[in-house]
């Protein structure tokens, strides 16, 4: 199997667990803790099927090599196969946003539960607040997106079966 195929099904299996957790195990728990679970797993199937369209591109020979980290595949994805591939902006937007709350959780110095949200703060208090609505609207277009980047890579995937 190649990488592009790897990285895509790991992305799908990612959104499964951040839907699992979500939907079915936030609800019996109620520890708000479970939604950053929830953001982080969004960010990786996010970050894999990106990868996995770069990888597909690599493969080809449609992009060069690129190192392997998140801002450098960030942006050469932006700039080779956003608009090639006609990929919706809002889910570029979605990929920064979630990115930006998993930094802002890594570095935050004070992190709470308030009802049924988690709430981050920065260094000058600055408030980021995560709830189950806003996560379930982010897998909906997570789960779009997974689906264009499968189509993406599907499209000569089977010439390696």
């Amino acid at each position: 199997m190649e990488k592009f195929q790897e990285l895509s099904d790991l992305a799908k299996k990612k959104l499964q667990l951040a839907d699992h957790i979500l939907t079915m195990t936030y609800p019996l728990v109620k520890d708000a803790r479970l939604l950053l679970a929830v953001v982080e797993n969004i960010f990786l199937s996010l970050n894999y099927a990106m990868s996995s369209v770069l990888y597909h591109e690599m493969l080809f020979k449609r992009v060069p090599p690129f190192p392997d980290n998140f801002a450098a595949k960030f942006d050469l994805f932006k700039d080779k196969c956003v608009d090639k591939y006609k990929i919706d902006q809002g889910h570029v937007k979605l990929i920064q946003d979630v990115k930006e709350i998993v930094i802002s959780h890594k570095k935050s110095p004070v992190e709470f539960q308030r009802k049924d949200n988690f709430v981050i703060c920065d260094g000058s208090y600055r408030i980021k607040t995560i709830s189950t609505s806003e996560l379930k609207d982010s897998i909906a277009k997570a789960k779009s997106f997974i689906l264009n980047t499968t189509t993406i890579v599907g499209r000569n995937g089977k010439m390696f079966n």
